[in-house]
């Protein structure tokens, strides 16, 4: 279906984004169509040949770095050598003075509350309310649901409440709020009498009193406790009538009558336009766009249908408490929303230029998402301090990162905000920003309110900008390999030399494995220990229990031993994973490529074929992964640079491709998740006239030309050829 236009200055503008604009986004914030439309045809011709120049320059290093390591193929590589050639190409930025980051006006959530973050695509309006409700989170359900409580002894899941596991759940508690709230000489497992508060004054004696934060009474009789432990809350909610608030089975079995412990979770919520959806063209900008602004005036709505009953989601009101001292207290009930718009790269057919050219996606993302804040800030619904949060992904480097400044100026400008009104999120997943992280920081130093390691896209740029030099090691050795230790040591070296402790986010990346919930507490704990404010979960569930790292951690404190070590080095953030010795068998090999091909076709397909960006997808293995743009970056680049150094052949992934590509429609057809989604269709059998199967072979068999080994171009024209 081809987009219609309207003529609006110098502009063709889709008809569905015009109205949305017109109509729906522009009352309520004093903005003129006038003034929005004259600023934004001005300031977008103004732009976008800068934004032309900036991809074109990551070309033109691309191919210098190429012709380097070819014409040094045959000599032993010379580190020194080759960051003096980086340098001088201008790819390695000399790093200036020490400096502190001058950001002003940032939320709690960002400078003083260390937790869990979301990342949700802003495509999906049930997955956004999930997300933004999910600052507090039911303990016992998140127990109750996950392998963190073993299934054994009873202890089984099923389809009705369990009073075996049940009690488990209740132990499991009791033990963390042993560990978390401790009572002066005794034990929570010892209480067995709903404590009681008398003039605010509270019956327990607290090892560390000013850990209890408030409480409530329902018909005189105490309900809830509250609570505070490195500055985050732990609400603990009692039963005294059979009324329950929240129907947890497990306060019938509780002597105390604890019917739950409510966590308080996901700080922040990344509404993500990028790697998690699927938007090629006005239609599904708008949808995103729609569902930013619904979050903004706190209207945004799902119905469905759950077992049989039609239910309607809508945004958690904030809560309200009587403090310690008697006085009333209103905690923010929602997720911190912040808004991630797309890269520097790709155009959108939403918006022609005058030249006929499509619009730059990531400058209508940032005048589109800001002025949707504006209607946040009369209810300060989201930011108390009236600030704009875009996290921006995918810079390249201190020039890239200076342009998004200018983008923001140019965006304060026309919507009458306040200069550094819009702070600005640095996903350092990109090699040259990863080299150059100081340099980056200090062009938006009066903007910055994160940094952010990307392992998959950092590595997916890894093999891109070194493919000349030699097969990649394979893909599970990564995360051992020198660089990535380095890179994500600097990320914290760097943002802690630059002040961020107490104003900024330093963060960490995603748990991919949304069932494996055990094996994340045992993992994911490095994030803080690390020195990381948050860290990327999958879930609510995820977030409630990755919340018991932040309660187990002290990362400020954390932050301040390891301000005192020795930095990264540049030399081990320049070690290329190569392999040296490139001498697996063909079982090796073909087990490698089964992985890729099987993670990019199960990715591609519902991408391409589905409009879905990001979803638990089953791995080789059938355990279910989280899979983005991110993932099929790396593993496409991985075959591809294992093509052009011959570790297989074309006829050989091919062959793969289309194995893989049976075992994926097999797995997808069985896939409840995909129920609900228009009808699969299979790409095995079928692969000649499969545009998802053709579009997966492209990324593998094209990987190498593509601009950084993103896989967007291929992704985006792919799914409008299916949707039109």
């Amino acid at each position: 279906m081809k987009e219609k236009y309207i003529k609006i200055r110098d502009l063709s503008v889709s008809v569905k984004l015009a109205n949305f604009i017109n109509v729906k986004l522009l009352p309520g914030t004093k903005i003129s169509k006038e003034r929005f439309w004259s600023g934004f045809n001005k300031y977008i011709h103004e732009l976008s040949p800068k934004n032309k120049n900036l991809i074109e320059k990551r070309e033109r290093i691309q191919k210098l770095i190429d012709t380097w390591h070819k014409e040094n193929k045959d000599n032993r590589f010379n580190l020194k050598k080759y960051t003096d050639f980086l340098k001088k190409i201008g790819y390695l930025k000399k790093s200036g003075t020490n400096f502190k980051i001058k950001t002003k006006n940032v939320d709690n959530e960002i400078s003083s509350i260390c937790g869990p973050q979301l990342v949700c695509p802003v495509s999906n309006a049930r997955f956004l309310l999930n997300a933004a409700n999910a600052r507090w989170v039911s303990l016992y359900d998140s127990l109750y649901g996950t392998d963190l409580i073993p299934e054994t002894h009873g202890a089984l899941r099923g389809k009705t409440y369990n009073p075996i596991r049940g009690k488990k759940v209740i132990l499991y508690a009791r033990d963390l709020l042993d560990k978390y709230i401790p009572l002066e000489g005794k034990s929570w497992k010892e209480i067995s009498k709903i404590p009681e508060v008398k003039n605010n004054k509270l019956n327990l004696k607290l090892k560390y009193p000013k850990q209890f934060v408030g409480y409530r009474k329902k018909t005189n009789k105490l309900c809830s406790l509250l609570f505070i432990n490195n500055n985050l809350h732990i609400d603990i909610l009692f039963d005294q009538s059979g009324d329950m608030e929240i129907n947890n089975p497990e306060g019938n079995q509780d002597v105390l009558k604890i019917h739950d412990i409510i966590l308080e979770s996901a700080i922040s919520t990344i509404c993500d336009h990028e790697d998690s959806v699927a938007a090629v063209d006005a239609e599904d900008k708008v949808l995103g766009y729609q569902n930013w602004l619904g979050l903004m005036k706190l209207e945004l709505k799902s119905e469905f249908k759950k077992k049989g009953k039609n239910i309607i989601r809508k945004l958690n009101p904030d809560r309200y408490y009587v403090s310690s001292k008697g006085k009333k207290i209103k905690l923010h009930g929602r997720s911190l929303m912040l808004n991630r718009n797309v890269g520097h790269l790709m155009t959108n057919p939403a918006i022609l230029l005058k030249d006929g050219s499509e619009c730059p996606e990531g400058i209508l993302d940032a005048f589109i998402t800001s002025l949707a804040c504006i209607h946040d800030f009369k209810r300060k619904g989201n930011s108390r301090t009236n600030s704009i949060y875009i996290v921006k992904p995918k810079m390249h480097g201190p020039e890239e990162c200076a342009f998004t400044n200018l983008i923001f100026e140019k965006v304060e400008k026309v919507l009458n905000l306040k200069k550094y009104q819009i702070l600005c999120g640095i996903m350092d997943e990109e090699r040259r920003t990863s080299v150059n992280l100081k340099e980056c920081i200090r062009a938006l130093q009066n903007r910055v309110f994160f940094i952010n390691t990307g392992f998959l896209d950092r590595t997916g740029d890894e093999i891109h900008t070194s493919i000349e030099v030699g097969p990649m090691i394979l893909k599970g050795e990564m995360k051992s390999s020198k660089w990535i230790s380095a890179y994500e040591n600097n990320n914290v070296d760097v943002g802690l030399s630059c002040g961020f402790s107490g104003k900024a986010q330093i963060g960490k990346g995603m748990w991919a494995m949304p069932d494996l919930m055990n094996d994340m507490m045992k993992q994911k704990i490095t994030h803080p220990l690390a020195g990381a404010n948050c860290a990327w979960v999958p879930s609510p569930t995820a977030a409630a229990l990755h919340a018991l790292h932040y309660h187990e951690v002290n990362v400020f404190a954390k932050q301040k031993k390891l301000s005192k070590r020795k930095s990264a080095k540049l030399a081990d953030l320049l070690t290329i994973p190569i392999s040296t010795n490139p001498n697996w068998s063909m079982e090796e090999i073909n087990r490698e490529l089964k992985n890729n091909a099987q993670g990019i076709l199960g990715y591609v397909v519902r991408w391409v074929d589905q409009s879905v960006g990001c979803s638990k997808v089953p791995d080789i293995n059938g355990v279910g992964l989280m899979e983005d743009r991110a993932t099929c970056r790396i593993s496409s680049q991985h075959i591809a640079n294992w093509l052009h150094h011959g570790i297989c052949s074309k006829k050989h992934v091919l062959e793969i491709m289309k194995k893989m590509a049976k075992i994926v429609d097999s797995q997808n057809l069985k896939d409840p998740s995909m129920k609900g989604q228009s009808p699969y269709q299979t790409m095995s059998g079928n692969f000649d006239k499969s545009i998802a199967f053709k579009a997966a072979c492209e990324l593998v068999f094209h990987g190498r030309s593509q601009p950084s080994g993103y896989t967007e171009p291929i992704l985006h024209l792919n799914r409008l050829l299916k949707k039109n």
